[in-house]
């Protein structure tokens, strides 16, 4: 047998996570059968799902459910082309206008995933010459972006207003001629705390810097309207470009950013990830301009999650678990290392509850945890088995903390 050129020796040698799967404790790609939103079917049998980004529920919701089949009828599967050339419908431009209006912004443009929205915007408008700063824990895509963009990066540590500003400090003066962009996260996806966004608002007026705020985790959730983290401040008009997506409160697939007519203008004719991308199915479109309506007309559902999201923090709190600096409906429980996270995760599917095992890169080395997230759809009976499992299992394998088993007052932030 020919041996393998030396590029393909790394895959050879990577067998940790078969190692892990004959463990039984490999976390990673399970095959669901059926979901049904707070409920899921795995290996032949329901469990409850605390592992989905699914805030408002909607993925089963009647009217979205109908208009994502009425649009496949219509439109057929794909566009199969991509947005520049024949891949842009009436239904595309009917949800932009619609977004943009709901974002109060000029103009919005929609993307086939949110990750490859992150790579579009930065990529397009920060280039040799010009610095993006970016937060340590922001999202994969905001990172990948900086890199396609050629701009120069600088991670300043999170949440840090004042290791911002230094940065931006130390490449100020007459020799730097280049652009500032700011690109952050709204609500942090894995430890579910909030970015100080009046802060970032105030460096970058200061020093003539472009915000791009990922707002992924937020739309849906945070502001009274729903609009994300600009809404919760009350900072619609102070922030440059919002970038959201589609796959958590929207129940669908894709994203979108929102921002003066001319700058998403420019983006639409200079991104390479849109321009040489098919554009989003017919379905997803239908499904989104339905969500963003009932998010519109059903403020029910969001303090329905913000209900059930102040009680499993409260409880998780009592208990005497570490949850961080959680304030959202993303609720990590910090374990420490990976084997005892990828144990705690086996045990508790054992139990018929499915959350996510997060390690290193998404979090730093020695902070392993298990990420829990709530939904508008989660009843009462399902969050008190979650929180029965986890108490027998964290006093089980002394992860809870006696010493922070106290009540306390919840740290959600406001049902806003």
């Amino acid at each position: 047998m020919q041996e393998p050129p030396p590029l393909l020796d790394k895959c050879l040698g990577f067998t940790r996570h078969r190692e892990l799967m004959e463990e039984g404790i490999y976390p990673y790609f399970q095959p669901f059968e059926e979901s049904y939103g707070p409920v899921a079917r795995l290996d032949g049998r329901e469990i409850i799902m605390v592992g989905s980004n699914n805030y408002l529920g909607l993925t089963h919701h009647p009217k979205v459910k109908e208009a994502a089949v009425a649009a496949l009828k219509r439109f057929g599967t794909s566009c199969s082309g991509s947005r520049f050339l024949n891949g842009t419908l009436r239904v595309h431009e009917e949800l932009e206008r619609k977004l943009a209006r709901f974002m109060g912004k000029e103009s919005a443009l929609v993307f086939s995933t949110g990750f490859q929205t992150n790579l579009a915007v930065i990529s397009s408008l920060a280039g040799k010459g010009d610095i993006v700063y970016c937060d340590r824990d922001n999202h994969a895509s905001l990172i990948d972006g900086c890199r396609l963009s050629f701009a120069t990066t600088k991670k300043f540590k999170h949440n840090s207003m004042s290791d911002l500003e230094n940065l931006i400090e130390n490449h100020s003066g007459n020799h730097f001629t280049g652009g500032r962009l700011i690109a952050v996260d709204g609500i942090f996806s894995m430890v579910g705390d909030i970015l100080d966004l009046p802060g970032i608002v105030s460096l970058a007026k200061r020093h003539d810097a472009c915000i791009l705020l990922d707002d992924a985790h937020s739309l849906g959730v945070l502001g009274k309207g729903g609009r994300g983290t600009a809404e919760h401040f009350g900072l619609m008009d102070q922030v440059d470009i919002i970038m959201g997506t589609f796959s958590k409160s929207f129940a669908s697939l894709g994203g979108f950013i929102a921002g003066e007519r001319a700058v998403i203008e420019y983006i639409q004719h200079h991104s390479r990830p849109l321009i040489f991308s098919a554009s989003m199915p017919p379905a997803c479109v239908a499904t989104v301009i339905t969500a963003l309506d009932l998010i519109q007309k059903e403020p029910e559902m969001r303090e329905k999650l913000w209900k059930n999201t102040r009680r499993m923090k409260r409880e998780f709190d009592r208990m005497g678990f570490d949850t961080g600096n959680s304030e959202t409906p993303v609720i990590p429980l910090i374990i420490g290392s990976r084997e005892e996270t990828f144990l705690f995760w086996r045990k508790l599917l054992d139990h018929g509850i499915y959350a996510n095992a997060v390690t290193s890169p998404a979090v730093p080395p020695n902070m392993d945890l298990i990420r829990t997230s709530y939904m508008a759809t989660h009843e009462d009976h399902h969050l008190d088995r979650v929180l029965e499992v986890f108490e027998k299992l964290g006093r089980e394998y002394a992860i809870i903390d006696p010493s922070r088993a106290h009540p306390v007052t919840s740290r959600a932030a406001p049902d806003s």
